[in-house]
């Protein structure tokens, strides 16, 4: 059985963002990782549709992911930083 992990939709989805930012983003994506794999527990038997794209906001970090439940991975797609830096 694989363990449940997150990965960049484009390498470059991380370019630009300040320091600060990109470890928010990691964070949160590890959350966001370890949720779905408690909610999927099924994983690669898992039968039923992907959820669609969703989005998650801790101010001032935006993400947008999507969950391939049968590859047991959540992917980045967008990244929106309004802080400082």
């Amino acid at each position: 059985m694989a363990e449940w992990h997150w990965e960049l939709f484009r390498d470059d989805t991380l370019e630009g963002l300040p320091h600060e930012a990109v470890t928010a983003v990691k964070q949160l994506m590890e959350q966001i990782t370890t949720r779905e794999s408690m909610i999927f527990l099924d994983g690669a038997s898992y039968t039923g549709d992907n959820p669609p794209s969703r989005t998650e906001a801790t101010n001032p970090l935006m993400v947008n992911y999507l969950t391939d439940v049968r590859g047991e991975r959540v992917v980045l797609i967008q990244v929106t930083w309004n802080g400082t830096g």
